[in-house]
């Protein structure tokens, strides 16, 4: 697990994670008859780590076990959550079947990139556990396929400490991750960190500073910008505030913000902390921006009536309106931070989908 580091920086894993190594760990069992007390688990980030099973069996051709997850210094209500993995062979050669058990949500609405009616485990969380598993058990599955269930006892209870039910995912806790690692994003040192960030770009002689919500949307400003120093990027995660505050302290006019539908929406509605579990997404916000750029009304009502900023994206998509849309939310974002700092950035935004790949800009860039 995460080695013990100073308190409010030591590193987590997620649920993601953890699910995968509990997987790789029970098809592990299958093929030895035994499942191993620790397991190794690539993370989607390229990590190798070494998870601890806390609980394990194999019988009748079944196999189980168990990862605590260890959120490191950003506890939240899924902190020591027992992921668990239950693994049989199935008659489909090369085939992996990921199923959702007790205390894993079901999705019940679109607008999350998920398909209805399946289990809340994520396009990045459910290929890392089918990598790890054909790590393993390639020449296996060249014969027959495996099913693999995951569970977490006591999930639908956390859910309950979650936003979950607002984006109609029901009955239990998401499966989530992109990296496998869990940041101290909402501690006080996290934030320092972010503070920190625009103090050394100031300090090196950089105008300009790129504010991003993490390592998907700076890898995208990244390309975008190869002209800028590295310095004037920041990873500010949820802390917009204490960024824009900073770099207005030292002096820094340019701001550029690179970021994907949901945060720029908390960003336009006015959130200060961009937190999913602060404050629901302004979905009238999302479907004014979609009726202002010629959408039809029965979609404009059906984006109201969701709770996803996703979902609104989903649907320009569809309707050739994607670019557009994304333009006026990038606008929407300017305005907002102007009205709070008068006079005091020349803001730009650029927008980028769940893939990196880039949908709009809006301001100076």
């Amino acid at each position: 697990m995460p080695e013990r580091k100073s308190k409010g920086t030591r590193k987590g894993y997620t649920t993601g994670a953890c699910s995968a190594a509990a997987a790789r760990a029970a098809v592990q069992g299958l093929l030895n008859g035994c499942v191993p007390d620790t397991i190794a688990c690539v993370l989607p980030n390229g990590l190798d780590v070494a998870f601890k099973v806390e609980e394990s069996f194999v019988q009748n051709d079944r196999a189980h076990a168990v990862i605590e997850k260890d959120a490191g210094d950003d506890p939240d209500c899924t902190n020591h959550a027992r992921l668990t993995a239950d693994v049989i062979w199935i008659e489909q050669p090369d085939t992996i079947v990921l199923q959702g058990g007790e205390g894993i949500g079901q999705i019940t609405r679109p607008g999350l990139g998920l398909a209805v009616g399946g289990p809340a485990i994520n396009p990045v969380p459910r290929k890392n556990i089918e990598d790890n598993i054909r790590l393993i058990a390639a020449e296996a599955l060249k014969t027959r396929g495996l099913q693999v269930t995951i569970s977490v006892p006591g999930g639908e209870e956390m859910a309950k400490k979650t936003l979950n039910y607002r984006l109609g995912i029901v009955g239990g806790i998401s499966i989530l991750g992109t990296t496998g690692i869990v940041h101290p994003y909402s501690t006080a040192a996290f934030r320092a960190s972010v503070v920190q960030g625009v103090e050394v770009a100031a300090n090196q002689g950089q105008t300009s500073v790129v504010l991003t919500t993490g390592g998907r949307t700076e890898k995208f400003v990244m390309r975008e910008l190869p002209e800028l120093d590295e310095s004037c990027f920041v990873q500010m995660g949820d802390f917009l505030t204490p960024a824009l505050d900073a770099a207005d302290r030292c002096g820094i006019q340019n701001i550029i913000i690179g970021g994907m539908v949901g945060k720029l929406t908390k960003m336009a509605q006015g959130e200060t902390i961009t937190h999913a579990g602060r404050a629901p997404v302004d979905v009238e916000l999302v479907a004014d921006i979609a009726r202002g750029i010629g959408a039809p009304n029965d979609v404009c009502d059906a984006i109201a009536a969701q709770e996803t900023a996703r979902y609104a994206s989903e649907c320009m998509a569809e309707l050739g309106l994607e670019h557009a849309f994304h333009v006026e939310l990038a606008r929407r974002v300017i305005a907002t931070l102007e009205n709070r700092y008068p006079g005091r950035f020349h803001i730009s935004v650029l927008v980028c989908d769940f893939d990196g790949n880039k949908l709009a800009e809006a301001g100076r860039i």
